[in-house]
């Protein structure tokens, strides 16, 4: 499959406000993929109308997602934490907002935090900046998202900003993550002579989209049976 687990909406500050949902779907139909992931930083209020979304008449049986959230922690590393379909969200929602440092956003400076249902209308807006860091360390974020049954993937992973190789100058062997993310091969080539015994069992080349024409196109694949396999690789680690 087509895949590209790593899209902004028009919820995350920085998404375009042409980032809706249904623009986002069809988008990633149009472009050939067949898998993805919408992940607003620190939120899932967008993941409620998806299900609803996908089974709309030019949609069904034609892309699949799973739900996702970029998280930041308190040392600004971005991690991707993906959840199966069946997961409870509500919970995880309220964690997130328990440990959000709470700022109110500027829409005028950051941009508008708009939650979309499937017809492109806004339903609602977050009051509070999404581009804060949570109130946890990393071990702590990986360790909550595994216990909500989600799976831990260090995102954008060589960035200089918010990526865990600037922070710690390498990758901690006692963090209990499950995948990373790179930006192309030769980054994860070269990740690979600075951190040889990284755990790479997982390596996801995304887009990190913020606008519609940012999503990838399809070149980058993954068996859904593999993929499926993160979370057993998850509760094995538990």
């Amino acid at each position: 499959m087509y895949y590209d687990l790593h899209i902004h909406s028009a919820l995350s500050p920085c998404g375009d406000d042409t980032m809706t949902i249904n623009n986002i779907f069809h988008m990633a139909y149009i472009k050939g993929l067949d898998f993805i992931a919408i992940t607003d930083h620190n939120s899932l209020k967008q993941q409620h109308h998806l299900k609803q979304l996908i089974e709309t008449d030019l949609l069904k049986g034609k892309i699949d997602f799973v739900y996702g959230v970029e998280l930041q922690t308190q040392e600004n590393i971005h991690v991707l934490a993906y959840f199966q379909k069946d997961t409870e969200l509500l919970p995880i929602q309220e964690w997130i907002d328990n440990h959000l440092y709470k700022v109110e956003n500027n829409p005028d400076y950051y941009g508008h935090q708009y939650i979309c249902n499937i017809n492109d209308e806004f339903v609602g807006e977050e009051k509070y900046l999404l581009i804060q860091s949570l109130n946890l360390n990393i071990y702590e974020v990986v360790e909550s998202i595994h216990r909500f049954g989600g799976v831990v993937i260090l995102a954008h992973i060589m960035a200089k900003r918010f990526g865990i190789y600037e922070v710690y100058h390498g990758i901690p062997h006692d963090l209990n993550y499950d995948g990373i993310e790179v930006e192309s091969i030769k980054q994860y080539q070269d990740l690979k002579k600075l951190c040889p015994t990284i755990d790479d069992e997982f390596v996801f080349m995304n887009s990190d989209a913020h606008r519609l024409e940012d999503i990838n196109e399809p070149v980058n694949q993954m068996d859904k049976e593999r993929f499926d396999s993160l979370w057993r690789k998850c509760l094995c680690k538990k």
